[in-house]
């Protein structure tokens, strides 16, 4: 396993970052793993030399932070040997209003809440999950950054924005001498390169480390989709985002193409399309889902693959721009 700086932080990540969000309970989404379930891909995840793990307070509603919590205190001997990453901002209670947002009092009740349901004194890398247009940023900001002043949280990220709110939360953070975001969590693969128009460069400029979600598609980079709309994984029947995110004609012919690079050189489509994510040197950490021990196994293999100049034009060429995807 390699391991990278956080931006400008010295925090030190794996290149992969096993995402949560797999682990929980199935009466959230059908494809969620179980804790017994998810066990043995923790220790392999471990063994393997993943450091860095994320999940929110909303996967399987508050069922993910305690998985996580309980099996990082069962893989590692010290807290002080894993980053864990968690998010706040979507409702965690339908129909109560100061249950969701990025009000100050939320902000301070889902940090105490995730702090209880992880089992731990503090979180290292506290995320907003969304913009939330109602809250002003400053009242926001402030309260992250008495969150990080009182010791909850070491370093605070953000997850998918425009680049005009995010420039704008870094901004009124400088003015205030507040604490400034250290990440960005996006939506980014090779079927949505959008952030590579304006949030990409500007991270770059910034020196935010960018933690790409969904580097896989939701799956559909695996190559198990059909162009029909159907799926050999109970992932691919069931999950509606990625039907509305992707399946477009040009989404499938990446994936013929990451299947014909594949054969020529003996690898998974999924090796590939992470071994394009990590070969932008932006790139901190994709973050990566596992329901099953070979997709690990092939995700941290992913991270000494060498693509050549060729194999990545030949990969980017079929792209369609889309619409602006993952900010609500």
């Amino acid at each position: 396993m390699e391991y990278k700086r956080l931006g400008q932080t010295g925090l030190k990540v794996s290149r992969i970052c096993l995402g949560m969000m797999s682990y929980g309970t199935p009466l959230w989404r059908d494809w969620i793993l179980t804790e017994e379930q998810a066990r043995p891909l923790i220790r392999q995840a471990v063994e393997g030399g993943i450091n860095f793990f994320d999940t929110a307070n909303i996967y399987s509603l508050g069922v993910s932070e305690e998985i996580t919590g309980r099996l990082l205190r069962e893989h590692f001997p010290s807290r002080d040997e894993y980053v864990l990453a968690t998010k706040l901002y979507f409702n965690m209670k339908d129909g109560k209003p100061n249950a969701g947002g990025l009000s100050r009092k939320h902000v301070m009740d889902a940090v105490d809440a995730s702090l209880r349901r992880l089992g731990t004194d503090y979180i290292d890398l506290y995320q907003v999950h969304r913009w939330d247009y109602e809250t002003p940023i400053e009242e926001t900001m402030e309260a992250l950054h008495d969150v990080v002043k009182a010791g909850k949280a070491r370093y605070i990220g953000a997850s998918s924005m425009h680049a005009w709110q995010f420039a704008k939360a870094q901004t009124t953070a400088l003015l205030h001498g507040w604490t400034r975001f250290v990440s960005m969590q996006n939506h980014y693969n090779l079927i949505y390169r959008e952030e590579e128009r304006e949030m990409i460069p500007m991270c770059v400029d910034m020196g935010v480390g960018i933690l790409p979600w969904s580097p896989l598609a939701r799956g559909f980079l695996a190559g198990n989709r059909t162009r029909g709309g159907g799926g050999d994984t109970t992932r691919a029947k069931s999950d509606q985002m990625a039907h509305d995110f992707y399946y477009t004609e040009a989404d499938f012919a990446v994936v013929d193409r990451l299947k014909e690079v594949g054969a020529r050189l003996g690898k998974s489509p999924a090796q590939l399309a992470l071994a394009w994510i990590l070969q932008h040197p932006e790139v901190t950490s994709p973050i990566v889902g596992a329901t099953k021990p070979q997709q690990l196994s092939e995700a941290l293999e992913a991270v000494d693959i060498k693509l050549s100049p060729d194999d990545v034009d030949y990969l980017e060429d079929p792209y369609v721009p889309k619409n602006v995807l993952g900010h609500r």
